[in-house]
């Protein structure tokens, strides 16, 4: 009896004691749990556990239940948290050249802008959060955005005028739609649902995902793919924290964060024109933009490139932009 009591404790101990050494990351966003970017994190974690053999632990909040974007890359700078992925824009109160990536009508594909971030010059740019007590691990697609509203179709700069359009709390954003003659209105991402219902805004703006999983075409007359500007998320890991794992668990960390990125990307491709019938559906009416069309909100958003080109430098603007058109010349 002594024996089976002495094994069972042992056994206990060893539970015990291997429960104790995972290691746990806490991952926060603002997204819904039928995002993309979530589905893709779920996949990170799978992919993490299962390679470490049980050595890490991840749990994701979703839904800025960490608070919103600021707040949550703060708590990982301060350690609180051990990750967030926040909308590269964010990143820019710290280094005004985070602007220089989300700027409107800078790529003329969403495949030119993937690839200007997985580039020597979007390496150079996380390596700019170290500064930040931030290690950079990726960059994950928020996605090209779009306005809805539900005045009428946004075909022409003109169209825009007068609308309260709700913006990310971005400078650069928010300068878009003023030059675009709308009146931009920048609202955490939570409240922008109950704002578009009550009127308090007339629409917003937001990639076709976003659209969807936030049911935002509920509450919208209208979805004009105007593709203004295409976003990113960078998933950033406390310095300290990163600087305490071995260089084995930094590669597998990078690795399976690049597996998230891909996988996410089939999602994307898979379900983004579903989403937009779906839009149909309901009777959203759903507008594309001609070459002319589009051509006059290029030429209307020329003094917001201009004023960051200046404010930003050449070093900086002028590196990305080349970029750029290296990428889509390939």
């Amino acid at each position: 009896m002594k024996k089976l009591i002495m094994a069972t404790a042992v056994s206990m101990l060893a539970l015990s004691t291997s429960v104790m050494a995972a290691t746990t990351i806490r991952i926060g966003h603002g997204a819904n749990e039928n995002y993309h970017l979530h589905r893709a994190l779920e996949k990170f974690k799978t992919d993490i556990e299962q390679k470490s053999d049980g050595k890490f632990e991840v749990q994701i909040f979703a839904n800025s239940q960490m608070g919103p974007d600021r707040e949550m890359i703060e708590g990982v700078q301060s350690g609180m948290l051990q990750m967030a992925v926040s909308p590269s824009s964010f990143y820019s109160s710290w280094d005004p050249s985070f602007d220089v990536v989300e700027l409107p009508f800078i790529y003329p594909s969403k495949q030119a802008a993937l690839d200007t971030v997985h580039s020597p010059a979007g390496d150079k740019m996380l390596s700019k959060l170290n500064n930040m007590n931030l290690q950079g691990i990726g960059w994950m697609e928020n996605g090209v955005r779009h306005v809805t509203n539900n005045s009428r179709p946004v075909e022409t700069p003109e169209d825009l005028k007068g609308l309260k359009i709700r913006t990310m709390k971005v400078p650069a954003h928010v300068k878009t739609f003023n030059s675009l003659n709308a009146s931009a209105t920048p609202m955490n991402f939570g409240e922008v649902y109950s704002g578009l219902q009550q009127g308090v805004i007339d629409g917003q703006e937001n990639p076709i995902a976003h659209i969807y999983a936030q049911r935002f075409y509920e509450v919208q007359d209208y979805v004009s793919l105007t593709g203004h500007v295409v976003t990113f998320y960078i998933p950033v890991m406390n310095l300290e924290f990163w600087h305490s794992l071995s260089a084995d668990d930094q590669q597998l960390i990078k690795e399976s964060m690049r597996d998230a990125e891909v996988y996410q990307q089939e999602l994307v491709a898979a379900e983004e024109g579903q989403q937009i019938e779906e839009f149909k559906k309901i009777g959203t009416k759903v507008n594309e933009l001609s070459p002319e069309q589009l051509q006059l909100f290029i030429d209307a958003t020329e003094p917001v490139r201009a004023e960051y080109k200046e404010k930003l430098g050449a070093d900086v603007y002028d590196e990305w932009m080349s970029t750029i058109k290296q990428v889509a010349a390939n």
